[in-house]
């Protein structure tokens, strides 16, 4: 499963954890603005917005797990097991497969407001990249630095979400998701006020009290409400050194450790990468599971003018700073 989030300082932030039992290769891969995409049921998209993000390339293509445009505008695609219901072709819609969503919206639109006419146009159509490599069942997170929506491709069609909140998780449907927060609406940053009943005089033994029911499950409900808690609640200064360490210390709150959710065959979930785009400034960073290290590649510092994918493969090995060595 996994948790995505927007952030802002000085500058705006997009990002996810990636939380999964195996990993298929993925690299950061800066697609320039003159490199060709193919669609299966649209003519190819020749130049294009350049994008910067996580994916896997497969045959020359890019299959973006996350990623953000040179505009800033940015995407997150998550698990939506059993939720997801992607339709048949349809004559006089822009019938684009899953996997192709990513860059039909990136490629093309600069800002949400763009994105929301092409969406509404949009029908995600059910075509497997490959037989090796079969539709996932996704919902997206689509922000700019203004404002973020939800996608969800549903039983009863495609469906599009205000996402004030900035935050998504998994399964339920957004909207529910959004709901339950009502239930935790208590919750403080503050030392709580002793309401419990009256002359019991309850001791405050611990800082951190407010926060007392907070979920802390690997749960994707609750992961969706430590995080917008953790969010929403969050404080940094506005350089970038502060401003992206915090990021990842909010995706931290909600990180899965290798163990913890055991999914059968001696595998187990963990977040095998989190990772932080400038929105502004176009530069993307990651850690993984077994690299604590944040790494950064800047997309304006590539060709993006050129034909070719950059390719950088994600660092797995921990890197240590020994200072007396």
């Amino acid at each position: 499963m996994c948790t995505s989030i927007t952030y802002t300082t000085k500058d705006h932030y997009f990002g996810r954890n990636f939380d999964y039992e195996l990993s298929y290769g993925e690299q950061v891969v800066v697609t320039p603005r003159n490199y060709v995409f193919e669609f299966r049921k649209e003519a190819p998209l020749k130049n294009h917005y350049a994008i910067i993000g996580i994916a896997t390339v497969v045959n020359d293509y890019p299959l973006y797990y996350d990623a953000t445009n040179e505009k800033g505008l940015s995407i997150a695609g998550l698990n939506f097991a059993g939720l997801a219901d992607y339709k048949p072709y349809v004559e006089g819609k822009d019938n684009i497969t899953p996997f192709e969503l990513i860059p039909w919206l990136l490629g093309r639109c600069a800002n949400v407001s763009q994105a929301r006419e092409l969406l509404d146009r949009m029908n995600l159509v059910k075509i497997n990249f490959s037989p090796e490599l079969p539709l996932a069942d996704l919902h997206w997170m689509l922000s700019d630095q203004n404002e973020s929506i939800v996608i969800e491709c549903v039983k009863e069609g495609l469906k599009i979400y205000d996402n004030p909140i900035g935050v998504l998780t998994n399964n339920p449907e957004f909207k529910q998701q959004v709901f339950q927060l009502n239930n935790y609406r208590s919750l403080s940053t503050k030392t709580p006020a002793d309401t419990f009943a009256k002359g019991l005089n309850l001791d405050v033994y611990s800082r951190g009290m407010g926060g007392l029911g907070l979920p802390g499950d690997l749960s994707s409900s609750s992961r969706f409400i430590k995080a917008t808690f953790t969010k929403w609640n969050s404080v940094s200064g506005e350089s970038e050194a502060e401003s992206v360490g915090q990021f990842f210390h909010i995706l931290g709150s909600v990180e899965q450790q290798m163990g913890l959710c055991d999914v059968g065959d001696e595998k187990y979930e963990h977040t095998i990468y989190s990772s932080c785009c400038n929105m502004d400034k176009g530069i993307f960073y990651y850690r993984s599971y077994h690299n604590s290290q944040i790494t950064g590649v800047d997309m304006h510092k590539e060709d993006l003018d050129g034909q070719k994918l950059a390719c950088y493969p994600l660092i797995n090995e921990q890197q240590f700073n020994i200072v007396n060595a």
